[in-house]
């Protein structure tokens, strides 16, 4: 399916190749990355299909299911919607009774951290060919941050590197083409 193979080139040739997230490259290497598309366009659905995920990430074994992305392409595009919608897939955890097991993180294409510009190149560190909810396993979180030196460093490091690449080279290695004037921002 297209949806799955760009998301997952866009892991393995930005997150894991750049570093962003210490933990992406096991989970994918060793093939235990569940991808589920939904399709639809209803909100009420994806929250159903989000509680059917978090239930089964929850009761798999990690080894054969470590972490799930939900991609969302047809519902949510709009940042600020998916934003308010991540408010209501965070309670779901406790709702599910879930919270301290496991834990979203958001990526969409139109990511933008608070306090800065919409073209600011940070942004891009949670920039998504799709919108997507990446359900964690807490525990398995903390265990491969005790092998990595300075996990309190991640966001300043994640953050230099957007900046020493630059919008060019990031858009390059994304395989976004733009005017040339586009990429000097």
């Amino acid at each position: 399916m297209k949806i799955i193979e760009e998301t997952k080139h866009w892991i393995s040739s930005f997150v894991v190749k750049l570093n962003l997230c210490p933990f992406a490259s096991y989970p994918l290497q060793n093939d235990q990355i569940r991808y589920v598309v939904y399709d639809g366009e209803d909100l009420a659905a994806l929250v159903d299909l989000l509680d059917q995920e978090l239930t089964l990430l929850q009761s798999s074994d990690p080894t054969a299911i470590e972490t799930t992305l939900i991609i969302h392409p047809k519902v949510l595009n709009d940042f600020y919607d998916y934003i308010d919608f991540l408010d209501l897939a965070n309670q779901r955890i406790f709702v599910l009774e879930l919270e301290g097991e496991l834990q979203i993180a958001s990526f969409h294409p139109d990511y933008q951290f608070g306090g800065t510009d919409k073209d600011d190149v940070t942004n891009y560190t949670n920039r998504s060919p799709y919108p997507m909810l990446h359900l964690l396993r807490e525990e398995s979180i903390e265990l491969a941050l005790e092998h990595y030196e300075a996990p309190h460093e991640i966001p300043e490091n994640n953050i230099a590197m957007m900046n020493k690449l630059g919008r060019a080279e990031i858009l390059k290695m994304l395989g976004i083409k733009t005017n040339t004037s586009d990429t000097n921002k």
